[in-house]
This record gives C-alpha cells, sequence and structure tokens, in this order.
C-alpha cells in the first residue's frame, strides 16, 4: 500500500497541527503515513501549491491558520479540487470568539512564545536555587544581578522573587571571617547589588529567628556588637566593588524587589 501524504499549513512553525494530525493518525493502522509540515504560510501562492501537492499525492491537508482570510481560502480551494481539509484551530477560535465576546489577536506562533516565557521562569528558578547563598561563586559571572549582604537580609526570598521575573540571581553572603568571592570584584558593578540593613533592624529580625529555632536570643548571631562588625564588613565590600545598595530594613521582599528592578532597567 502507498504511503499516505498528509499536509501540515501552518502561519507559525507547524508543531502543534502535526501533535493533533498524529493523534488521529495513531487510532489508524491501516497504513502509512508521512507529515510534510509547510510552516510560515502568509500567501495565497503557499496554499495554491500545497493543495496542487495533495491533488497528485491523494493527499490529505491539516492547518493552523490564524488569519481568518487565509482559512477561507484554504477551505474554498480545498473544496473546489475535492480535497480533505481540516482546519485544527478555526472552529475552536470561533466558538471562543463567541464565548468570551472577545477578538482574537490574530498573532501566529502566540504559544511557543508563552512557552519561551515559562522555560526561561524555569530556567532562571533553577538558577537562583544552584547559586544561593554563596554555594558556587561560578555563579557570580553568570548571574544577571548579584546580591549581597550579611545574614538575615532576604537574599534568597529576593532571589526567587526576581527568578519569577525570568532574572537569573546569585546571592553572596558577607561574614567578616570569610573573604567574598574573586568573582566578586571582576564582574561589571552595574549587576552587584548591596542589601543594606540598619542595625537595630536586624537585630529584631536574629532575636525573632534564634526564638523561632528554640534558641535563647542573646547568642552572638543577635550580639550587636557582633551585628555591627558586619556591617562595617559590608560596607567595605560594596564600596571595593562600587555598586549599587539598597536599604532593606522596613522594606517587604515585594517593595525591595520592585526597587532592584527599576534600578537594573534605568
Amino acid at each position: 500500500m502507498a504511503v499516505k501524504l498528509v499536509y501540515v499549513l501552518s502561519d507559525s512553525v507547524g508543531e502543534t497541527a502535526e501533535l493533533v494530525i498524529k493523534a488521529g493518525l495513531s487510532q489508524f493502522n491501516n497504513g502509512e503515513y508521512k507529515i510534510q509540515r509547510v510552516p510560515y504560510v502568509d500567501d495565497n501562492k503557499t496554499i495554491d501549491d500545497t493543495i496542487q501537492l495533495a491533488q497528485e499525492t491523494n493527499g490529505i491537508l491539516g492547518f493552523t491558520l490564524v488569519d481568518p482570510d487565509l482559512r477561507k481560502y484554504v477551505n474554498q480551494k480545498a473544496a473546489e479540487k475535492d480535497i480533505e481539509a481540516i482546519d485544527i484551530m478555526g472552529p475552536m477560535m470561533d466558538a471562543m470568539e463567541r464565548v468570551f465576546e472577545n477578538s482574537p489577536r490574530l498573532k501566529p506562533g502566540l504559544v511557543h512564545k508563552l512557552d519561551e516565557d515559562y522555560f526561561k521562569r524555569v530556567e532562571a528558578i533553577e538558577f537562583a536555587v544552584k547559586y544561593d547563598d554563596g554555594r558556587d561563586p561560578r555563579g557570580i559571572a553568570r548571574a544577571d544581578i548579584i546580591l549581597i549582604g550579611v545574614s538575615r537580609t532576604s537574599k534568597t526570598p529576593l532571589s526567587q522573587y526576581l527568578a519569577h521575573k525570568r532574572l537569573k540571581v546569585a546571592n553572596v553572603p558577607i561574614v567578616p571571617e570569610v573573604d567574598p568571592p574573586e568573582e566578586l570584584y571582576e564582574v561589571s558593578p552595574d549587576k552587584c547589588i548591596g542589601l543594606r540593613i540598619s542595625p537595630e533592624k536586624l537585630n529584631e529580625i536574629r532575636r525573632e529567628r534564634l526564638r523561632a529555632l528554640g534558641l535563647g536570643d542573646q547568642a552572638t548571631y543577635a550580639n550587636m556588637e557582633r551585628i555591627h562588625q558586619e556591617l562595617k564588613f559590608f560596607n567595605q565590600v560594596v564600596e571595593k566593588i562600587g555598586c549599587k545598595v539598597v536599604d532593606v530594613s522596613n522594606k517587604a521582599v515585594e517593595e525591595t524587589a520592585n526597587h532592584i528592578l527599576h534600578m537594573i532597567r534605568k
């Protein structure tokens, strides 16, 4: 038995139409089929050529075209040539237009743009997890933003929030006893943002953290002398880098993140 040809006409890459057609073909085992994509259709000439091929090979057409004029043209020409043509997306869009009482955008390839946006966000979230809290200094060179701050300045939640905006964020903790990674001084200062906090606010946050862990709030971690030491070292680091600094003392994570986004866009 001769191989049957199915021609896929699309105003984008044709992946959607091919998946639907393959799902349909899987229900038939009485012959072999070959799918041939005809992508980026935006003129009648391409449609005419494909219909001619379908007629010569006794093939069928499946198409996903958002332009109503092109869809109408395919159906008209296919009927004239007695070619079986399946409008995969048209009836669905027409029904949605009636239900939503709104006109479609009629822009090809939007589903792939949405997918691309989704995968970029996932990639950024995975990046933030991998390079959280200075785990791997190699992430500094690859990051869109590097957050620098002492412990409890919301570096991790800020990294995750910004990752949802598709930004790759690494964060580096500043501790007086540990030299910051050399990579921090090799990247552009414009990518680095220091997170400053008042000693009083940091003391309050750390004491609350110790209590939540069931520890005494008089530990060195929340000691004011220790806090001043850490903040002094932080100031020395950001001054050496020459980066911008954001005060997070009385800001919610969302507020700080939006401030950072505004800074980097400027």
